[in-house]
């Protein structure tokens, strides 16, 4: 089942800090790392990103389990560079016929891929460590978000879950009445295909009924709501936020001092 509960100790150190603070200090981290294609600058970033994961009260062994689909991606990458890549120079590593593997195209593939990896994993770790509820709190306290986003994206976490629910469902609700792709990859896609348009389907109806509910309540009135929690924005979050961007700024110098730095433009 898809869930997005957060699953660090609610006591760590960092875990603690604003949603507000710990998704600016994500992003400001995150962005400078775009600016260049060598693997340095990611690799330092993601040594730095697995070293504070203890601060943030998360096991590895749950952060691989919610970020698989970047380990898939990444693969994905890599086997398509490597086979597909239009700049061949370096020294030929492997030579099968049309598969030439060369070690700049290997640089360029590990670059990629730990990029990937060092820009999303603090997102990961943003929404692991944090709840929904207190997210969408801190971005109409703190960020001055409009109440009806704010709430809109809390709703949409909390019915995330269903989608895995309801492909289950759908699925069953098929085999049951002899619907099945059996061994064929074209039937196989050609049911996928048809499941997600009718989980789209299902989406976009949920969403109507959600947004019409909403405007009942009188979340696009303008009228100031009151808060159940208090999301407060201290000195420590500032130090996040500030320590960070830092970090990642540190990443870069590193990089070319070492000469290894590729601008992505230029």
């Amino acid at each position: 089942m898809i869930t997005l509960e957060p699953i660090a100790r609610p006591d760590a150190p960092l875990a603690r800090r604003n949603p507000v603070a710990k998704l600016a200090a994500a992003m400001l981290f995150a962005f400078p790392l775009m600016a260049t294609l060598d693997p340095v600058a990611p690799a330092i970033a993601i040594a730095v990103e697995l070293a504070v994961l203890p601060l943030f009260g998360v096991h590895p062994g749950l952060l691989a389990r919610r970020a698989w689909p970047l380990l898939a991606a990444g693969g994905g990458i890599l086997v398509t560079l490597v086979l597909f890549a239009a700049d061949r120079s370096g020294r030929v590593l492997l030579d099968a016929g049309p598969i030439v593997v060369t070690s700049g195209v290997l640089i360029t593939a590990l670059g990629l891929v730990l990029r990937l990896f060092a820009v999303a994993l603090p997102g990961v770790i943003v929404f692991a460590t944090t709840d929904p509820t207190d997210l969408a709190d801190a971005l109409i306290q703190n960020a001055k978000a409009p109440a009806r986003f704010a709430i809109g994206a809390l709703a949409a976490f909390r019915l995330v879950p269903l989608l895995g629910q309801e492909w289950q469902m759908i699925t069953m609700a098929r085999r049951a009445r002899g619907v099945e792709s059996g061994r064929s990859p074209v039937a196989r896609l050609r049911l996928f295909v048809s499941t997600a348009f009718t989980l789209l389907v299902g989406a976009i109806r949920r969403g109507t009924r959600l947004a019409v509910a909403m405007d009942a309540r009188g979340f696009d009135s303008g009228v100031p709501r009151t808060f159940a929690r208090r999301q407060r924005f201290v000195a420590a979050d500032w130090l996040l936020v500030v320590g960070a961007t830092a970090i990642a700024g540190a990443a870069l110098a590193v990089s070319v001092a070492l000469g290894t730095f590729r601008p992505l433009i230029g």
